[in-house]
């Protein structure tokens, strides 16, 4: 079955860029402030998961790096759903070593499942305009 539905492009840019914040902020943050994002890695529950991947130290530089670098793509509507995707990666491991197990706050824990379905928007639709598409404005 294909279905089509009509979406405002002001709409789409308007969620691009208001989601694209909080990976540049967070981004912005693990390089600014490397040792109290480093600190919660090593207070969460889950924080073998992420020795699973290396030296928090390293990961908490190269997810900043990343989170700049893809927030700043995203943002600006570049390679939106590569971004998403790289976006989407990064906060998967984040989410499962800090959020998962803090019983006691569930609101960071669904924030980014939140998140997860504003990028899964991004990946899994058309959301740019090309030659060949129509987009409503």
């Amino acid at each position: 079955m294909n279905t089509h539905i009509s979406v405002s492009l002001t709409s789409v840019r308007l969620l691009r860029i208001m989601l694209s914040g909080i990976f540049i902020i967070a981004g912005a943050s693990h390089l600014l402030n490397p040792e109290k994002t480093t600190q919660r890695i090593e207070m969460a529950n889950f924080n073998e998961f992420a020795y699973f991947f290396g030296k928090p130290e390293i990961l908490v530089i190269l997810s900043g790096i990343v989170l700049l670098v893809a927030g700043i793509s995203f943002a600006m509507g570049f390679k939106t759903k590569w971004s998403a995707i790289i976006l989407l990666a990064v906060l998967i491991p984040i989410t499962i070593t800090v959020q998962i197990g803090q019983l006691t706050t569930l609101g960071p824990l669904f924030k980014n499942i939140a998140i997860f379905g504003g990028l899964s928007f991004f990946i899994l639709n058309k959301t740019q305009k090309n030659k060949q598409s129509k987009v409503n404005s």
